[in-house]
């Protein structure tokens, strides 16, 4: 099919309806792709063409993406019969036994689920580069460079043509880092706006939550019409929404005002393809009728504070994964099953009392009301999604001890995790490329809830800019 990569999902599926292909034939290709470009790229962990042929079958003839192949991240959403290896030696032969709630709504979709897509050990890295898959995740951009994490394996497959759009996971930038390193889109719902059951609670202290890497702006918001709502036995959810966020992309937004940051909350000095991104954005938001003023994050947060806080709840939910996973072995976890990173981030967590923990989350909280009293005076927030443009391989791989280690990526993603504690939606667009052609995105976050805004903004923005053309040059 000649058009495949020219196709976003939602286009795919209507080739479908029309005749003019078959979920079996989008499957072919897409499985064809992972033969040349996987070789290459180290994006997809696993794959099955039977279990994406009975997949077909399980996928709704109504969803919006019937007949579209589609990867999970290799840690997360469960799908029955395919393994779940958590980016980790230490998981290597476990195989899910049931779907979880997000997967039973992609299948309601009518996305075509088939294999899995490489991630850091337990998601705790910016990069790509777990032991586990015998080599790096590689940029499609730049071979190089680091496609980002921890969704990395799951962009660089969207990039690379191999699918339209891939499940991922946010609990500190984990979908917005790899879609700017990758010239994607990327968005992150409110806190528990997609489901988590039905064996999750939150992830992360509800700094965590699913969603799609894409190439289109409609994508991201089809896929979210399918996976948002409460699912049974849920600690809290999001703010219910009961519009279409499809529709909201056509929208045109009302006049915004936003604030622009581009001073780092780490202190330390933005690379200036990053801030004229997001200055050159801020101009293009300006020309659209949008209202634009340079603010700061608030001085209330403490960048150190914030970062020890992070720590030691990744860390603890690491831990607690580990933990499990010895219970059920019957041994303890050595440096030979973790990567140093992770091995001392168990260390780490056990170090420290639960009191310690709580008022960990209790820090998130307070950032979080920090950033709620901001947005009463401003309808969205632009910032750099990155402080560098994409990095080269091996710069954050998970060979460190784990406190040096977080410290130094923070620094790299430090404009992106205070939304994870304020449980706001973020994104990040791809509408700047840098004079070595590598793609540098930019983010946006609203309120809390007010996802809706954020997708007619990304339309408007799309509209206005389109990239979707954009694709890395002599794939293979």
């Amino acid at each position: 099919m000649n058009t495949y990569e020219n196709c976003d999902g939602l286009d795919l599926a209507s080739a479908v309806r029309r005749g003019e292909t078959s979920p079996t034939e989008l499957l072919q290709e897409a499985i064809a792709r992972i033969k040349t470009r996987n070789p290459v790229f180290n994006c997809v962990a696993y794959y099955d063409e039977d279990i994406g042929r009975k997949s077909i079958e399980q996928a709704s003839r109504s969803g919006p993406f019937y007949g579209v192949p589609f990867l999970l991240k290799d840690i997360g959403a469960t799908a029955a019969g395919m393994p779940l290896g958590n980016g980790s030696r230490f998981f290597k032969g476990i195989v899910s036994s049931e779907d979880s709630e997000l997967v039973t709504r992609y299948r309601r979709a009518g996305l075509a689920i088939f294999g899995t897509t490489t991630t850091p050990e337990f998601a705790v890295n910016c990069t790509t580069e777990a032991l586990v898959y015998g080599g790096p995740t590689r940029n499609p951009w730049d071979v190089s460079r680091s496609s980002g994490g921890s969704s990395g394996g799951a962009a660089a497959s969207v990039a690379a043509g191999i699918v339209p759009v891939a499940h991922g996971g946010d609990g500190g930038g984990s979908l917005r880092i790899p879609a700017s390193a990758c010239g994607l889109f990327g968005f992150k719902p409110s806190r528990m706006r997609t489901p988590t059951g039905p064996n999750g609670g939150e992830g992360w202290g509800g700094l965590a939550g699913d969603h799609v890497v894409s190439r289109s702006v409609r994508d991201s918001a089809a896929a979210l019409d399918f996976s948002q709502g409460a699912d049974d036995g849920t600690p809290y959810t999001a703010p219910l929404f009961a519009g279409s966020y499809l529709k909201a992309v056509g929208e045109t937004p009302r006049q915004l005002r936003i604030g622009l940051v581009t001073r780092s909350p780490s202190g330390e000095t933005t690379h200036p393809d990053c801030v004229a991104a997001a200055e050159d954005v801020a101009a293009l938001c300006a020309s659209l009728g949008h209202i634009v003023e340079p603010i700061d994050f608030p001085a209330a947060i403490d960048y150190e504070r914030f970062g020890h806080a992070m720590r030691l709840i990744v860390a603890s939910g690491t831990a607690s994964a580990v933990q499990a996973r010895e219970q059920a072995l019957g041994r303890k976890a050595t440096e030979d099953d973790l990567e140093p990173s992770i091995f001392t981030a168990v260390d780490f967590a056990r170090r420290h009392s639960a009191v310690e923990y709580f008022e960990a989350v209790s820090l998130m909280h307070s950032t979080g009301r920090h950033l709620g009293r901001l947005m009463r005076q401003y309808d969205v927030l632009l910032t750099p999604t990155l402080t560098a443009p994409p990095v080269e391989l091996g710069v954050y791989a998970a060979d460190k001890e784990y406190v040096a280690h977080r410290s130094a990526t923070l620094k790299y993603t430090a404009f992106l995790p205070y939304f994870n504690a304020s449980g706001q939606p973020a994104m990040s667009i791809p509408l700047n490329w840098n004079s070595a052609g590598l793609p540098i995105g930019v983010q946006f976050a609203a309120a809390q809830g007010d996802e809706a805004l954020l997708f007619s903004l990304a339309g408007q923005l799309e509209a206005a800019r389109p990239w979707f053309h954009r694709r890395p040059a002599n794939l293979p």
